[in-house]
């Protein structure tokens, strides 16, 4: 039976996730009126599940918020069509998104108006590619994969790559490849932003050293799944939960060494019901593996005084 845990650091709320969990939490405490959210605020079920009970109200289309309402941007960033739909509304815009996504949003925008066709390496439908792809439309095309690299029309003008902030390093790192492969010329930007980047290498070093390694985080959130395959990749057994209630018992025969980590929006509390669950199966050591340390803070958006000013 289990006997250790490696706990991995760092894990668990980036500084992006952490500034948009604040502004709705600081807009909901403030505000007398219904508070709308474009889309998850963050990707997990209990943190959106949490705020829906608080009162906030999610939404898919901007046409779902009464006219004049207050509406809060998610952290993964926002079309320009969909920022124009809102004030076109009267809506009361408080924009969450990481300032790490904004930069991709104006390396994108910069990129089409100097005469760039933009290479956007990430995966369709992702709130994030949706929102950076919507900065150039005709100009952007998303690539996943080496295959998509090669399956591209040819086009005549210069060619600027960005990539979704929440991607595997690996497997990222193989498509840039392929880019450069083909496009010799091409002008690249890798960002991968620091949170990703510092969790998977934390997951690369415990479940080298693990029998098991399990991956808290939802299905919809992409730092959370890639971890999981970086994970499964050093051949280590890796499951992806949501919480201890989707833990399978019999995933800890035979495993004396458990590797736990959590994706960038998850909070911490969702991990201790499962160290004290393996505790009560024979667990006596929890040891940190400290890959990074993390001080990164990000300002609140400034909308916030307007939005006090005037709840």
């Amino acid at each position: 039976m289990p006997h250790t845990i490696l706990l991995a650091e760092p894990r668990g709320f980036c500084a992006g996730v952490v500034r948009a969990i604040n502004v709705l939490d600081q807009v909901l405490d403030e505000s007398t009126e219904p508070v709308y959210a474009f889309h998850e605020i963050v990707h997990n079920r209990y943190v959106v599940d949490d705020f829906r009970s608080r009162g906030a109200i999610f939404v898919e289309d901007v046409s779902e918020v009464p006219s004049g309402a207050r509406i809060v941007f998610s952290a993964h960033g926002i079309a320009p069509s969909v920022v124009q739909a809102a004030r076109d509304r009267g809506l009361r815009i408080i924009d969450a998104t990481c300032p790490l996504v904004t930069k991709v949003h104006l390396e994108t925008k910069k990129a089409a108006k100097d005469g760039y066709d933009v290479l956007l390496v990430g995966h369709e439908g992702h709130d994030e590619v949706e929102g950076t792809k919507g900065e150039a439309l005709d100009r952007t095309r998303v690539v996943d994969t080496p295959h998509d690299v090669q399956s591209l029309v040819e086009g005549n003008r210069p060619i600027f790559v960005v990539t979704q902030t929440t991607l595997s390093v690996d497997d990222t790192a193989a498509t840039i490849d392929a880019i450069r492969e083909r496009y010799p010329n091409a002008e690249v930007r890798n960002d991968i932003c620091y949170a990703t980047t510092n969790r998977q290498a934390a997951v690369k070093v415990i479940a080298e050293r693990a029998d098991l390694v399990i991956v808290i985080g939802s299905q919809n959130s992409s730092n959370s799944v890639r971890l999981r395959e970086v994970a499964a990749a050093t051949g280590t057994p890796a499951y992806r939960v949501d919480g201890i209630e989707e833990i399978d018992p019999a995933w800890y025969e035979g495993v004396g060494i458990v590797g736990l980590t959590a994706g960038a929006s998850v909070p911490d509390t969702l991990l201790q019901p499962i160290i004290d669950d393996l505790r009560t199966r024979g667990v006596t050591r929890v040891e940190p593996v400290i890959v990074a340390e993390e001080t990164i803070e990000f300002r609140m958006p400034e909308e916030l005084d307007y939005s006090k000013a005037n709840a």
